[in-house]
């Protein structure tokens, strides 16, 4: 064997030579990888022992993808195009091996080769789209002409990998092989040497292409059908279009339109904010005094407290994961109705083809349903998931603390209430750790963890440990009202009743939102949860909110009732402005003395979302959140922050905080109140010119 570069080797068998990249973790392309790649297949090519060549990887992955370290850096030769092009025009067959997942540029590196061979479970996908990028090294080019036009445009424009079988289905590889991968990698050179294949070399396909050529109704009906989806995205766009060039051009000049659109892309505010993403939500997971070999309790058995909304969701996603949960509820109503909710779940996923009825079956046989309280004791996990109400969840947790076994992580799914209060109702306050799951919660993929004053840092690896095991974006806060999310999300809440007393509606705040990306604005959003929720928290408080407590008092709760802001037709989710509640705004402003005006979107947007930076400030400030980027990874995944924004913290930098923090002492000037008060660090950083990610 010789070793080409740090993490490159080649070997001979037989007359069949080997190229294996050995780069962990994930065998990306650094710039040893392509050098090694590039030099490897020269040599191939000029020994005269040697007819065809296996490209195979070490560890527990194909190569998945592109350098990270790299990313924002001046490029460093070879370039992968050069490796790529010596690869496909190389007069010996190359075969490509792939095990665990081939992404981006690997995906990329496999298409130069003449044949692809994969084990069963592999995985192959073009990513790049999720970093507001397009597949940038032929993939636009040379996917399309193996796999179709319509078949990889949904690939790439969903950047989700598909399964071998799959794979093989669309004839993007040759064979799924079993066994020692590089001996079946030769096996499979030496039948294609045996056989006499041509090389096949993917630039030169055309059939799929021909197909649609000539047919632009092609793309126009796939438009249609991701323009929900990829609204405020730029990449799905231009990768449609490179896409288009390869079905109209030569090959040559499809990879010159391919590298425009890539560029235009690479230097766009939603590529920088997306890249920017992608390692804060890697950054998230690291907790600096919780080191990363913190030994966390494994979890074998799960128990969740409450078989609502909330707890059946909670359920679902221990089960998902393969995980034993019990449910436990106090009535076997109650019970039943939440279990055959969660069996509904299911049953909806696979009538859209995402589960066999065997999946559901299997699920559904991993959660057990119980009045019993006791059942609870042999479970490594427990998740309280009852009303938001304090002395409901103290009296749980000392029922919990009496029957637990002594390492069991007891967890309480609040969304706003103090830890360090409910743990003070277990002798064990180390082992307490709030885990806010996010509405539903089968499907969102947040997990704030709340830390308590006493909570152990193997309770933090768990529950870290956890988020990540049942396919959650776990990000670590301190305690405080709301948290992290929900205390940002409530300075929004005061200015949206204020815009509308003073003269907006419901239906255009909303607006300003949906167009900035939201999915939904504050009024929809309350409508969706219950306008319930929030009236039963704010009774408990002592506190109020005039249009939205009177709305309720009509029994007016949101899309349950059919009416809470907005009114909904039976069966659809769409809002419906009601003139019944702008009856209610006016009676309310009237009676405050408010003389309504019209109000500019402008005004709307920073209104809405300055107080959420400035409080985010604030948190950063009282170490509530480890760092800024945490609390952008938690408004993305929790509260539909638009990615290709970056999130508050990020979005805040781009404005620049000196302009930000002047025009709220601008709003505090004009209307003389507090609320506007700019943040000590937010006024700190503003001073020194520099940003919440640079501080």
């Amino acid at each position: 064997m010789t070793a080409i570069t740090q993490s490159v080797d080649l070997d001979r068998r037989g007359r069949v030579a080997v190229l294996t990249v050995n780069n962990p973790p994930v065998n990306a392309l650094s710039q040893h990888v392509r050098q090694g790649l590039r030099d490897g297949v020269k040599q191939a090519i000029a020994d005269s022992a040697v007819s065809a060549l296996v490209i195979v990887c070490a560890g527990r992955t194909f190569i998945a993808g592109a350098d990270i370290t790299e990313f924002g850096k001046p490029p460093r030769e070879p370039g992968l195009h050069e490796v790529l092009d010596l690869i496909e025009s190389s007069p010996k067959p190359v075969v490509a091996a792939i095990h665990g997942t081939a992404l981006g540029g690997g995906l990329e590196v496999t298409l130069a080769c003449h044949y692809r061979v994969g084990v069963k479970d592999a995985r192959f996908g073009l990513p790049e789209v999720k970093l507001g990028l397009l597949p940038g090294a032929g993939g636009t080019q040379r996917l399309p002409r193996v796999v179709g036009v319509e078949k990889g445009l949904a690939m790439m424009v969903s950047g989700d990998p598909i399964r071998a079988d799959e794979a093989l289905q669309h004839g993007l590889i040759d064979a799924i092989v079993e066994g020692d991968l590089a001996a079946a990698g030769v096996g499979f050179a030496e039948k294609v040497l045996a056989e006499k294949r041509p090389l096949k070399k993917i630039r030169d396909l055309d059939e799929k292409l021909a197909a649609v050529r000539g047919k632009p109704e092609v793309f126009a009906n796939f438009r249609k059908s991701v323009a929900r989806q990829i609204r405020g995205f730029r990449a799905p766009e231009n990768i449609i279009k490179a896409v288009e060039a390869a079905v109209s051009l030569p090959f040559d000049q499809g990879l010159k339109r391919e590298r425009e659109l890539f560029v235009e892309l690479l230097s766009s505010s939603e590529s920088k904010a997306q890249r920017y993403f992608f390692f804060a939500e890697r950054e998230a997971a690291k907790i600096p005094d919780v080191p990363s070999d913190t030994p966390a309790k494994e979890i074998k058995k799960a128990a969740v407290i409450g078989a609502g909304t909330m707890g059946g969701g909670i359920a679902m996603n221990f089960a998902n994961a393969g995980i034993p949960v019990t449910v436990v509820e106090v009535a076997r109503e109650a019970l039943d109705r939440g279990l055959g909710i969660v069996r509904k779940n299911y049953e909806a996923t696979a009538s859209r083809g995402r589960l066999t009825a065997q999946d559901v079956e299997k699920r559904m046989g991993l959660i057990t349903g119980t009045t019993d309280f006791n059942a609870v004791r042999d479970a490594d996990i427990i998740i309280e998931a009852v009303f938001e109400e304090m002395p409901i969840k103290k009296e749980v947790f000392a029922k919990l603390d009496a029957i637990a076994k002594p390492d069991a992580v007891l967890a309480t799914n609040t969304s706003t209430l103090d830890v360090n209060e409910i743990a003070s109702a277990t002798k064990r306050p180390e082992s307490v750790i709030g885990t806010h799951f996010f509405s539903p919660a089968n499907v969102m993929r947040l997990l704030e963890n709340v830390r308590g004053n006493r909570s152990s840092k193997t309770t933090v690896a768990t529950a870290m440990a956890v988020g990540r095991k049942i396919g959650k974006v776990p990000v670590l806060v301190g305690v405080c009202y709301g948290f992290v999310g929900n205390r940002m999300l409530h300075q929004r809440g005061l200015q949206a009743e204020k815009l509308i007393l003073e003269g907006a509606l419901p239906h255009q705040v909303d607006k300003v939102l949906t167009d900035f990306g939201f999915p939904m604005g504050p009024f929809a959003m309350g409508d969706l949860a219950g306008l319930d929720v929030g009236w039963r928290i704010r009774k408990g408080r002592g506190a109020k909110s005039p249009v939205a407590d009177r709305i309720c008092e009509l029994g007016r709760f949101g899309q349950k009732t059919g009416a809470g802001y907005f009114r909904y037709e039976k069966g659809d989710r769409t809002p419906i402005p009601d003139p019944e509640v702008e009856k209610i705004i006016v009676d309310v402003a009237t009676a405050q003395g408010i003389t309504r005006r019209h109000v500019s979107d402008e005004e709307i947007l920073q209104r809405l979302l300055y107080p959420m930076v400035n409080e985010g400030a604030k948190i950063l400030e009282e170490k509530i959140a480890i760092r800024a980027s945490d609390i952008d990874v938690i408004w993305v995944y929790g509260y539909g922050w638009p990615v290709y924004r970056g999130g508050p913290m990020f979005w805040a930098d781009q404005i620049g905080l000196k302009a930000l923090r002047d025009k709220m002492l601008e709003f505090q000037k004009a209307t003389g109140d507090a609320f506007w008060t700019p943040a000590p660090l937010l006024v700190r950083l503003a001073d020194q010119g520099k940003g919440f990610l640079a501080a």
